[in-house]
């Protein structure tokens, strides 16, 4: 081992001066065809003066894309289109031997081929990602005899994050020295890494040493980890929680809009939402295959009004043709509503089929933003809660501050005085429905960004949004959210104690108390009491 990383150092200090491949022949079929001290010897030589082919025959043999030709003297490379080159020139073979053996990898060889690949990341000309990959490796073997090669790596990085994890693996190397000060600093280096590749790592040297001031050392740095890491799952939690919740309400607003304004128990409102998962699914599918790629990070602008315009049309049908002969009689509606759900699942899937579609994110929408080390915000979650605010803020305005949401509430509250007062309350329950509809569309175009697309979407969400629009109050935008909000927190807190099934029993039985106990919900409609 010691050979081998003394041959790395000494290669990459000479590196910047390779300018031609200095690989023989006999060094890579040793590696390929010797005994494990030949193949080591044959690695150490390579890799003393590494140069690009050097390096790419080393990935094509951990890949294991390396052949040997039958009379053992010719060794190729299989590249990704199926092609065969020289491993020595890069030439590629237009007529390639029949007949090729593999090139048999031991463990021990695997082993020494990722040491010398993270090493060779760590200083050939390599991305910043590719760096921090090869840091990482090197703590997850972290071996003292790496001391001089990370020194050397931390002399010559620039990068933060890099230097950050170069540090950590330092700190790695360090808690095996036979020094117990090195080992003391080790374990206080390690203890305010905050990573939580480091708490294995630490269970590991607490288990092995013998020094009690070093275990003493270890056991503070592992409470230290654990408590930040504790730290970041529960905000975790809290994160999920909140998303879910914004989840939970872009479905429930739709719905206490119909159900608040009609008392339509509407059980095809999970199937709106599917029909607006399924426009940005076809905007989505228009944009890769009709427009510029460079468009193609746009699409979400098209297709969230397709989406809501898809929903609200086929909820003003369903509205005009079916639900204003059944108001006032819930059980029928709610009957009639689910024959339109079934009715709605089966045209979607007779024109795209049983199967799940998926819906790419925007390149912007990828990712996370790392704000622990065990703690990654996906920009897409982020994204639907700043979403859902906006759907939310807009539902406010309109409401409080247009024609339509002046008549709508209205209706809501006394319908035949509003009827009296001239309002046509046939053409505000279409519009209100197809209003609650299309925001059952928006909400499906977010959920296409967080899961796949099929014809049983809706069917997930359709029992909590009625739950979130009962706790709420009917009717009451304040109260949906602060119960979606409440209902998703309290759902993921839970599930870390007692399980997801658990956790959706004790939420249910949470809603059957409070509505025991306050049927109005949350927030009741005002009115006034009239006395006998």
């Amino acid at each position: 081992m010691k050979r081998l990383l003394n041959s790395l150092l000494c290669g990459l200090l000479l590196w910047p001066c390779v300018t031609q491949a200095l690989m023989t022949p006999q060094q890579a079929l040793a590696l390929a065809t010797g005994d494990g001290d030949e193949r080591s010897a044959a690695l150490q030589a390579i890799v003393a003066t590494p140069d690009e082919r050097s390096t790419r025959l080393l990935l094509a043999m951990k890949a294991e894309q390396v052949k040997l030709d039958p009379a053992r003297q010719l060794l190729l490379i299989v590249d990704e289109k199926g092609q065969m080159q020289d491993a020595l020139t890069g030439q590629v073979l237009a007529q390639p031997p029949a007949a090729l053996d593999d090139v048999m990898l031991n463990n021990r060889l695997r082993g020494e081929l990722d040491q010398a690949l993270a090493v060779l990341q760590l200083f050939a000309p390599a991305t910043t990602a590719e760096r921090l990959a090869a840091a990482r490796s090197l703590q997850q073997d972290a071996k003292i005899d790496y001391l001089p090669m990370l020194d050397l790596a931390l002399s010559k990085e620039a990068d933060a994050a890099v230097r950050s994890e170069l540090t950590l693996a330092r700190a790695a190397a360090l808690s095996f020295s036979p020094d117990v000060e090195q080992r003391l600093l080790a374990a206080k280096l390690l203890g305010a890494s905050r990573s939580p590749a480091t708490q294995l790592l630490l269970n590991q040297r607490l288990a092995e040493e013998t020094d009690p001031s070093v275990k003493s050392a270890l056991k503070n740095s592992l409470r230290s980890l654990e408590s930040t890491l504790a730290l970041g799952e529960r905000l975790g939690a809290l994160f999920t929680g909140l998303s879910l919740g914004s989840i939970l309400l872009l479905v429930a607003l739709g719905l206490a809009i119909t159900y608040g304004l009609m008392g339509v128990i509407n059980m095809a409102h999970g199937e709106l939402m599917m029909i607006g998962a399924y426009a940005t699914y076809l905007v989505h599918l228009a944009f890769r295959q009709w427009l510029p790629p460079s468009w193609f990070d746009y699409y979400l602008v098209l297709a969230l009004p397709a989406a809501f315009l898809a929903a609200a049309a086929v909820g003003a049908l369903m509205e005009r043709l079916v639900l204003r002969w059944l108001y006032g009689r819930p059980l029928e509606s709610l009957l009639a509503t689910w024959g339109l759900s079934l009715m709605l699942m089966q045209t979607v899937r007779s024109l795209f089929g049983a199967q799940n579609v998926g819906v790419e994110n925007p390149a912007w929408m990828s990712g996370g933003w790392q704000v622990l080390p065990n703690l990654s915000l996906p920009y897409n979650r982020l994204m639907i809660i700043l979403f859902a605010g906006l759907v939310l803020g807009g539902m406010t305005l309109l409401i409080k501050r247009t024609r339509l949401g002046l008549f709508v509430r209205g209706v809501t509250q006394n319908r035949p005085m509003a009827s009296c007062m001239g309002v046509n309350t046939a053409r505000v329950d279409t519009y209100a429905f197809a209003l609650g509809s299309g925001i059952a569309g928006l909400a499906g175009c977010a959920l296409s960004q967080v899961g796949n697309v099929g014809p049983d979407l809706g069917q997930s969400y359709i029992v909590d949004a009625f739950m979130v629009v009962v706790l709420g109050g009917v009717g009451q935008l304040a109260g949906t959210v602060y119960a979606a909000l409440g209902l998703g927190m309290l759902n993921k807190l839970l599930e870390g104690y007692v399980g997801a099934v658990l956790a959706k029993i004790a939420v249910l039985v949470f809603i059957i108390i409070f509505i025991q106990k306050r049927p109005q919900g949350i927030f009741a409609v005002k009115g006034r009491a009239v006395e006998a």
